[in-house]
């Protein structure tokens, strides 16, 4: 393999001569090998957007040359569409607090301007990554900031797939209206509901989590770029300070705005915990709503098997024809990994000192993970459960029916000692409530009919408008 040879402070090493990236890279590729995998491709765009705001900034106050501002902004366009993503070879959990991700965009963008200029990679009088493409900034507002605009830029994904899952729903509740079933509690039968109630619910707490998330992405619009190494912004011009957040804005399209306190905006953050702590309560409602419908479908013969979610594949390798509910599964697996992550999240925040947080890669690579797993998640969860669930109308009846849960509504009129005796009768009996409430003499039977009328018990609006009047 042909090579060049790079240096450093610790001293020289052999680089492949066809890299982009460098040796500082290249010694964090080798330090750092940790989870496997690349450094997330929405980071490397949201460095490459600020690279260029910077240089835009850097160029406009007279501290960068027309020639190399031009090749610097040119390379970051090129990684900002896809290109040279292949170059970043750092893990995305490295030691640092994120000084070799920074590195790693400054090498590459260097050595492709470089290119562009008519250079050799490598030969960084020409483009140098620290002197050019790196003035004015330093790891510590660059790479909490690309952090935020990552976070801007996924959020809305998961919102959107979100925001299907809350239509479906509501979609779903329509269709199920006029469905009676039994509602429980811990798992014993309560009281009816109609089935689109609960599919409603779902809905609600979706809706909830969706108002949630659209505030947290408020959260990630301050940033602290332009406080170079800890909140002082040394090293930084006045013209840069004064201009770089609004160059970014206009690179990014993100209504972003410069902290009014750099030293706090560097030092800590408790944002990204905020908008982790809102998806870990996301995460924990898809996997409620998931066990209902893992109960409700449990069966099919000898379970619940109140509704019926779409067959998406063999159950068991042993067992023929048996289904599983598969999507639901998976969404809770998600939730759990969530949860999980704001663990990690919650201990990388809190374990900073004084002036810098060094635990924000690891931060980021569980925080861009939940984001992204959770749009996923929710976008099979709509796309291969809740558009083809469907109704067994018949088993809600006979469910209904053999269930002693109406005597509730005996209690405003016969008293809630006499209701228990006649539930637990018909428990031991087997005859129906109605029945013995006509053998006792309690109530007549038109009285019993409009009592226990099952669909009247569900219609929360009528009793509203009844109170109302």
């Amino acid at each position: 393999m042909n090579t060049r040879i790079e240096s450093d402070s610790i001293g020289s090493i052999k680089v492949p001569i066809e890299a982009y990236y460098g040796v500082q890279s290249l010694r964090a590729h080798n330090n750092f090998y940790i989870t496997g995998k690349g450094m997330n491709p929405t980071l490397i765009i949201s460095l490459a957007e600020i690279k260029k705001a910077a240089a835009i900034t850097n160029n406009k106050a007279g501290f960068l040359t027309d020639n190399i501002a031009k090749a610097i902004i040119t390379a970051c366009d090129e990684i900002i569409s896809g290109k040279l993503h292949d170059q970043f070879i750092v893990d995305p959990i490295q030691g640092g607090a994120g000084t070799s991700a920074n590195m790693n965009a400054n090498e590459v963008i260097a050595n492709r301007a470089i290119e562009l200029l008519g250079g050799n990679k490598g030969d960084y009088t020409i483009v140098h990554p620290n002197d050019h493409v790196n003035m004015a900034q330093s790891t510590n507002d660059v790479f909490p900031t690309a952090g935020k605009l990552s976070v801007l830029t996924l959020l809305p994904r998961a919102i959107a797939q979100l925001q299907r899952l809350y239509n479906a729903l509501v979609v779903k509740s329509a269709e199920f209206d006029n469905i009676i079933k039994m509602g429980r509690t811990q798992l014993q039968d309560a009281v009816p509901i109609r089935l689109g109630q609960s599919f409603n619910a779902y809905a609600s707490v979706v809706k909830r989590d969706i108002d949630r998330l659209n505030k947290a992405q408020k959260e990630m619009l301050t940033i602290n770029i332009g406080a170079t190494a800890i909140g002082t912004s040394i090293n930084a011009t006045p013209e840069y300070l004064s201009n770089i957040t609004a160059n970014l804005q206009t690179v990014t399209g993100k209504k972003i705005v410069q902290a009014d306190d750099l030293i706090d905006a560097t030092q800590n953050l408790d944002s990204f915990v905020s908008v982790s702590g809102i998806l870990k309560t996301c995460a924990v409602n898809l996997s409620k709503i998931s066990n209902d419908l893992r109960l409700l479908s449990s069966g099919p013969k000898t379970g619940l098997a109140e509704i019926n979610l779409p067959a998406k594949q063999n159950g068991s390798s042993i067992m023929p024809g048996k289904i599983n509910p598969v999507i639901p599964e998976v969404v809770s697996q998600v939730a759990f990994n969530i949860i999980g992550n704001d663990f990690t999240i919650t201990m990388a925040a809190e374990s900073g000192q004084l002036e810098l947080n060094a635990f924000e890669p690891v931060l980021f690579y569980n925080l861009f993970e939940s984001i992204e797993t959770l749009e996923n998640a929710t976008r099979t969860f709509v796309d291969n459960c809740i558009t083809g669930i469907t109704a067994n109308e018949e088993r809600c009846k006979e469910l209904l029916d053999q269930s002693v849960g109406t005597a509730t509504a005996l209690c405003p009129y016969i008293g809630y000692k006499k209701s228990a005796e006649i539930a637990k009768t018909a428990l031991k009996t087997g005859k129906t409530v109605t029945t013995l409430v006509l053998e006792g003499g309690f109530l007549t039977e038109t009285e019993l009919q409009d009592i226990l009328n099952p669909v009247a018990m569900t219609q929360i609006e009528a009793k509203i408008d009844k109170c109302a009047i």
